[in-house]
């Protein structure tokens, strides 16, 4: 019987484990657990006899797939996967795998609950804008981007997208218009919303240039990777532009120096995107599904390695 571990520093809710092993027994796999845990060694340990992985925000390295020599698979329960080494998972012969669009109503609500924060002032007492005929910008318009769309126009916004991989057709098929560069996303909207991975090409990208492009009153929106913004280029460029406002999910290393920035920043305390009952069910229970998919038919769909 080939066995799976949840492996969560961070872990599912009761009901998501309940429902993976309902998934897992159901295609004759057994379910171990690792929860909690403080140290790496308790991770590697716990691998060592292990077909298969569900994770969510776990560091999979090499060290990890070394210590894992019965190891096939590895889903991380989300649409992120910058914490497993996909080169490292190919060099061992591992699949991995994410969960697209299992967050993404999560995520996309979250970007309003900010956005409304945020131009409200923070509630603070004093008179803010209303999000209706802003023009918002989409950067990345993947399934979480689609979402936003189409929260948006209930709050009657004008929707705008820039996706490189994503071709314009596909985008203004929604009723969103499709931009033909960043550059003239930010340019164009009032908000802009990120929803771009955190690769080598977009590292870094979010500096004091591009967002400098923004219309006076300009809100910058977080939801995807703390890697993508350039914290001291974005911080400078909100010490001179005091019109500019910044919300994240994603705590920034530079948080005090932001905070000093009264009334124009927000951060959670931790990443949130995913926090709710709904998000944390589906992803870890669609992880169930894939795996037992693969053992059952080498089902490889949602494969994000080579």
């Amino acid at each position: 019987m080939a066995k799976i571990l949840i492996a969560t520093e961070k872990p599912f809710a009761k009901v998501a484990v309940d429902g993976i092993k309902e998934v897992a027994e159901t295609a004759g796999l057994e379910v171990v657990l690792l929860e909690k845990y403080t140290e790496k060694a308790q991770l590697l340990a716990a691998v060592a006899d292990v077909e298969a992985m569900i994770i969510r925000s776990d560091k999979i390295d090499n060290e990890v797939f070394d210590a894992a020599k019965n190891l096939k698979i590895v889903v991380r329960a989300g649409a992120g996967y910058d914490n497993v080494d996909l080169e490292a998972a190919t060099a061992h012969g591992v699949v991995v795998m994410n969960t697209p669009g299992q967050n993404s109503n999560a995520v996309a609500e979250l970007v309003f609950g900010m956005l409304v924060f945020a131009v409200r002032n923070f509630y603070n007492g004093k008179a803010g804008t209303e999000l209706k005929g802003k023009k918002l910008g989409i950067l990345a318009y993947g399934n979480v981007g689609r979402r936003v769309a189409h929260i948006a126009k209930g709050f009657d916004m004008d929707v705008y997208a820039y996706d490189a991989y994503c071709p314009a057709a596909a985008i203004e098929s929604d009723g969103v218009k499709a931009v033909s560069s960043q550059d003239e996303l930010f340019e164009q909207c009032e908000v802009v919303s990120l929803h771009i991975p955190a690769t080598a090409e977009t590292r870094q990208s979010i500096n004091y240039a591009l967002v400098g492009k923004m219309p006076k009153g300009g809100v910058l929106v977080n939801t995807a990777r703390k890697e993508v913004i350039n914290e001291p280029e974005l911080l400078k460029l909100m010490q001179e532009r005091t019109d500019l406002k910044y919300v994240t999910d994603i705590m920034p290393e530079t948080d005090a120096d932001f905070r000093m920035l009264e009334g124009r920043y927000f951060s959670t305390p931790k990443k949130m995107g995913a926090q709710t009952a709904e998000a944390n069910i589906n992803a870890g229970v669609a992880a169930a599904h894939q795996i037992a998919a693969f053992f059952k038919d080498g089902c490889t769909k949602y494969q994000v390695n080579k």
